[in-house]
């Protein structure tokens, strides 16, 4: 059964309370793109993301959380100049931490940034299908035809009712599938 495999680009989620910090108060987010996962969307406010080493302008994905966390890739990494674990979205805690400079305010977080895990976001139906269950990991082959096919391993299986049926990769793990345009992965074993 295959799936569609997205690449989920360098980002920030923000907590209500950062948000007017960086923008000011009442700030709310505005909607630039609806994203494949219901409810959640591209704004359209940036913020600088600011490292040891450099900094990367950064798109906020909404809605807002209950804390702020920056997703990264391990090249995005690298220029920020920080090393940060790879892990499940919202598992922060001892993760490293980076500098947030919006037009009203800046933020200085002690944690929060991390290079997201892989994973599939599914229904219990799609899961089913698939005989996989909520945190499972399995094995993913994405293959374009583009002499690139690569099979991506520790793949969290993230299963919710309230999920579109899709696979987030970072753009790391795409450019080196070349996995550009729509783009569909299979579970190997």
């Amino acid at each position: 059964m295959k799936f569609l495999v997205e690449t989920s680009a360098r980002h920030l989620h923000v907590s209500k309370e950062h948000l007017e910090t960086l923008f000011g108060e009442g700030f709310e987010l505005s909607v630039r793109k609806d994203l494949s996962q219901p409810g959640q969307f591209a704004s359209g406010e940036k913020v600088q993301v600011v490292g040891p080493r450099g900094q990367l302008n950064m798109s906020i994905l909404g809605p807002c959380r209950k804390e702020t966390q920056v997703e990264v890739s391990f090249t995005d990494a690298r220029a920020l100049g920080v090393t940060p674990p790879v892990r499940e979205s919202g598992d922060t805690k001892g993760s490293v931490g980076c500098k947030l400079v919006g037009p009203k305010g800046e933020v200085e977080l002690e944690e929060g940034v991390i290079v997201a895990k892989r994973h599939i976001h599914a229904t219990p139906e799609d899961a089913e299908k698939l005989g996989v269950q909520n945190g499972d990991v399995v094995s993913v082959k994405v293959d374009t035809g583009k002499g690139r096919a690569v099979v991506l391993g520790d793949t969290v299986v993230r299963v919710s009712p309230s999920y579109a049926f899709a696979m987030h990769i970072d753009t790391d793990e795409c450019n080196a599938a070349a996995a550009f345009g729509e783009v569909y992965g299979e579970i190997v074993r």
